[in-house]
């Protein structure tokens, strides 16, 4: 039975993934960590990750960067890992990411949905196949209160697609200030924020005469808390190292 405590826990995310833990035999939520400190089901729920009494066998958080420091540093005095699912980290933040995973077990992605991590390796194969012959474009969709932009997610994309062409692309972001033809080695990155769209992702490879697009769309944010719930309970016992959805796929 893999103990978990969530960050985040009186959110939206933290919620769902305390409901499907509920229905699952293989884990547990024993506490929860949120500023609110409001208490809505068995557990406790503490203000801060250094106040829990519990130590649990792995952490969830999807709260917000700002927690970042207080969790890295918890996991590694405790040695406790850490399935990180919160976006919007800036560079440095994920190196502090990738050096603390020399000490301790952490799985990170920009997005726990296995479906999205499928059309990751879609879009390197494609781009094996199509890059430098097609222009690609990334498009992003999400509700009106996510803050960063362009999605983890889209910037995930890029950089997998980028790898397959040896890093030799540059990122745009927005073109309204440019007057200039597209550059061959872009990728365009595009968001869109707007209801209450859970999240869906448009890869576009226009080449002369036809255009081939991969598509992902998140119909609930079920889909990443079942990728959290999942990977938590992979990352329990393992040895220090960074794991990402590819890792668990390949041990199932």
């Amino acid at each position: 039975m893999t103990r978990i405590a969530v960050t985040g826990a009186c959110g939206r995310m933290g919620r769902v993934i305390v409901s499907l833990c509920k229905e699952r035999g293989d884990c547990e939520i024993i506490a929860g960590i949120d500023k609110l400190g409001e208490k809505y089901d068995e557990f406790p729920v503490y203000k801060s990750v250094f106040d829990m009494a519990e130590k649990p066998d792995v952490i969830i958080d999807f709260s917000h960067p700002s927690a970042l420091p207080d969790l890295l540093s918890y996991g590694k005095m405790n040695n406790v890992p850490l399935v990180i699912a919160t976006t919007g980290y800036t560079d440095e933040e994920r190196s502090q990411i990738t050096a603390a995973s020399a000490q301790i077990p952490i799985f990170f992605t920009f997005n726990m949905s296995l479906g999205i991590n499928l059309l990751v390796e879609l879009a390197r194969k494609a781009t094996q196949v199509l890059g430098g012959q097609f222009d690609i474009e990334i498009l992003e969709k999400h509700h009106n209160q996510k803050k960063d932009a362009p999605s983890g997610t889209a910037i995930m994309i890029a950089e997998a697609i980028n790898e397959e062409l040896d890093g030799k692309d540059h990122f745009v972001y927005d073109r309204h200030s440019v007057r200039k033809p597209r550059d061959k080695d872009e990728i365009g990155m595009h968001a869109i924020r707007g209801g209450t769209i859970v999240g869906e992702h448009d890869i576009i490879f226009a080449g002369h005469d036809e255009v081939i697009t991969l598509s992902h769309s998140a119909q609930s944010r079920e889909v990443f808390a079942v990728g959290a719930v999942n990977a938590a309970v992979f990352l329990a016992g393992k040895p220090a190292g960074m794991y990402a959805m590819s890792d668990l796929i390949k041990e199932n």
